[in-house]
């Protein structure tokens, strides 16, 4: 099995790591470089005094996936992380109406008789179509897009009549629920991809779906801790993985990529370069402009680029008693999300509360709550200057007061005993995020499959690509699935197939999940 070819993967989130993971367990010799001190990039973990964040994604959806990842290098997920369902999936609040859907069926009927009196059925049509979907579109997420004939199969021609390209998420809801509600309850999802609902292609109705069905999970310690896990698994397998060393930019020769210049100036050569930078960071600051063919700069400026989020991380000096993720709705929230596609503030903004302490009493010391706050905004092309000390500090009294608004949370800026921001200026300057769009690049049609950056990276032979930025897009499960794209495109081009581990050996012993709950003080 083994391979005496070197791989420089750029960037430790999880589209490197989970590269960095399949070839070492192949026997190449795997050395990631990341710039900052920690790994997981948008998906690391923040501690701000004696509390605990998740930096950016909350929950994991389609476990089997990440589980699938560590089967196949001989690894038990569950030996690095101890995960738990969230029940119920979120908070909903409109108004006065608080809807809480879950994934057990006599609840979520109960519920809805309730609030959405006739709406039951078309819940369960949603249910049976947007899963029929899934099954068709999965296979599509699965293998790569990188020349026109990738079209000519069999598997597209079936998923086509499901695609709903020519409809957008809000007009499929809208053939399943009456209710302007519910239709908000089943679209907000697309806020993952960083698009309007109103924009964003009807495909992407399955994103609701894969909650209803799979559930939101989440591992003890955060997020992060996948990261971290993968991590743990690279050095095992005697990878490297070096911290606070950034790469300045790619090596190439005669339009291959050769290796990598370090921001100290070594030079590390390679026969393959794995990129899992944001992609426009990637296209502007890792290749000067002469190195690139399609993707130069003025090409980058004409593409779809996602939203951004302002963040507020609260350490609170009480327990906080919400849902695991609460969505508190804009009274107008068509007119809230077309100010922030528009570039603009909204007076009223929809507004997202993490409180992680409703499952893991790992975040915050006891009897208090580590809280993250979310607001969707427009990324840098937008308005609002995120340099100015008055905008900031209006924004921030915005959430404050939205916040006090909730019987559980008033009197809350009097309890706060840490905090940090983020705005998207702080996106690209410390997490080096193109113009601030938090989500990577829009999945507009004309940005999905072989339009989208490939695999393959079109402008450097020997140049591949993980991440939100490239097929299949935005979202943990399918950065991890471009990472297995990815790394089999590779292999495939050095004359080998993937050998997934045939003695799925667990962690030595099956000690990392029982010493990892000990650290984490559950037992």
């Amino acid at each position: 099995m083994g391979s005496s070819k070197n791989i420089v993967i750029i960037g430790a989130g999880p589209g490197g790591l989970a590269a960095a993971m399949l070839l070492s367990s192949q026997g190449y010799r795997v050395q990631v470089f990341e710039k900052q001190g920690y790994v997981g990039g948008r998906t690391s973990r923040l501690q701000v005094g004696e509390y605990l964040f998740d930096r950016g994604p909350t929950f994991m959806m389609m476990p089997q996936i990440i589980e699938g990842l560590f089967r196949s290098v001989g690894r038990s997920l569950h030996d690095y992380l101890h995960m738990v369902e969230v029940d119920p999936l979120y908070r909903l609040q409109f108004g006065d109406v608080k809807f809480e859907p879950t994934r057990d069926k006599s609840r979520m009927e109960q519920q809805m008789n309730q609030l959405f009196p006739g709406e039951w059925s078309g819940y369960q049509r949603y249910l049976r179509e947007e899963g029929l979907k899934f099954e068709r579109v999965m296979p599509l997420l699965q293998r790569p897009f990188t020349r026109l004939t990738d079209y000519i199969r069999g598997d597209l021609a079936k998923a086509l009549p499901r695609l709903h390209l020519t409809d957008t998420v809000y007009g499929r809801l809208s053939k399943y629920f009456k209710d302007e509600r519910l239709r908000y309850a089943f679209a907000f999802q697309s806020k993952y991809l960083g698009m309007s609902p109103w924009e964003c292609p009807g495909t992407f109705t399955m994103l609701s779906y894969i909650e209803h069905a799979y559930g939101l999970w989440h591992p003890i310690g955060g997020v992060n801790r996948m990261c971290e896990a993968m991590a743990e698994v690279v050095r095992e397998q005697n990878g490297e993985v070096h911290l606070n060393t950034g790469a300045a930019r790619v090596i190439t020769s005669k339009g291959k990529a050769v290796g990598v210049e370090l921001d100290n100036g070594e030079r590390v050569m390679a026969d393959h370069v794995v990129i899992n930078a944001d992609f426009g960071t990637a296209a502007t600051k890792l290749f000067r402009p002469e190195q690139l063919r399609k993707y130069r700069p003025e090409k980058l400026e004409k593409m779809k680029l996602s939203c951004s989020t302002y963040m507020l991380y609260l350490g609170v000096k009480r327990k906080i008693d919400m849902p695991h993720h609460t969505v508190m709705f804009a009274d107008d929230y068509a007119s809230n999300v077309r100010d922030m596609m528009q570039g603009r503030l909204s007076e009223d903004a929809s507004i997202y509360v993490h409180n992680p302490g409703a499952v893991d009493p790992t975040l915050a010391p006891e009897g208090k709550t580590a809280l993250y706050v979310l607001m969707p905004v427009a990324n840098l092309q937008g308005e609002t200057d995120w340099s100015s000390p008055e905008q900031l500090a209006a924004v921030r009294q915005q959430m404050l007061d939205r916040l006090e608004r909730e019987p559980e949370m008033r009197g809350i800026a009097e309890d706060i005993e840490v905090e940090h921001v983020i705005t998207p200026l702080d996106w690209q300057q410390s997490m080096y995020v193109y113009k601030g769009a938090a989500f990577n690049l829009a999945h507009s049609v004309d940005q999905m499959m072989i339009r989208r950056p490939h695999n393959r990276f079109e402008d450097a032979e020997n140049c591949w690509l993980v991440g939100g930025g490239t097929h299949p897009g935005s979202g943990l499960p399918t950065i991890l699935e471009s990472a297995r794209i990815s790394s089999e495109l590779l292999m495939r081009q050095d004359g080998r197939t993937f050998a997934p581990a045939a003695d799925q050996t667990l962690a030595p012993s099956g000690q990392h999940a029982l010493t990892l709950l000990q650290k984490e003080g559950i037992r």
